[in-house]
């Protein structure tokens, strides 16, 4: 009678995935620093870091993804020389709502279809109410018409790109 356990090859899968992440994140980075002013609509740019963000929420759960769209938020904040904690603290939250939608073994089938796009738009908009809300002065703005013109025509650039992230995980046949 033979007993096999399987658990260090499941961990070993999950460490090289962890790895892929950060590199991902390092990668993301160094577009946003160099090739962001190249796509950039206007004033608006998409958030490469939120699609990585959600997918790796959607991956690996809601802890994990919270605990990761923390560290790539403060990545973010640091690269973009913006205040720290700022998107660490909305991507964060985005790490969180995009953990709600989290189904055990059901990642491809999520980020493989429309759903994916809808999380991202519902989290990129989560995500640019937090932002905004620290860059509002009282006096200027209100920010409902800053977020009306500002956070939503963001969020549909982002999730523009997102369908770039879910075509490259649509199912082959």
């Amino acid at each position: 009678m033979k007993i096999v356990f399987n658990l260090g090859q499941k961990n070993r899968s999950r460490g090289i995935r962890y790895i892929y992440y950060v590199i991902a994140a390092l990668l993301l980075s160094v577009i946003n620093i160099l090739v962001l002013d190249f796509i950039a609509v206007g004033t608006f740019t998409p958030d490469f870091m939120l699609i990585l963000c959600v997918w790796i929420a959607l991956t690996e759960g809601q802890f994990v993804g919270i605990f990761a769209a923390f560290l790539c938020g403060l990545l973010f904040d640091i690269v973009s020389h913006d205040v720290i904690g700022t998107n660490a603290l909305a991507k964060t939250v985005v790490g969180f709502v995009a953990g709600w939608f989290y189904r055990e073994n059901k990642a491809n089938v999520i980020i493989g279809s429309y759903r994916f796009i809808i999380i991202v738009f519902i989290c990129a908009l989560v995500h640019n109410l937090i932002y905004s809300f620290f860059y509002i002065k009282a006096t200027d703005i209100s920010l409902v018409p800053f977020f009306m013109k500002n956070g939503i025509a963001s969020s549909l650039y982002t999730t523009v790109f997102a369908v770039l992230a879910m075509l490259f995980k649509i199912p082959r046949k």
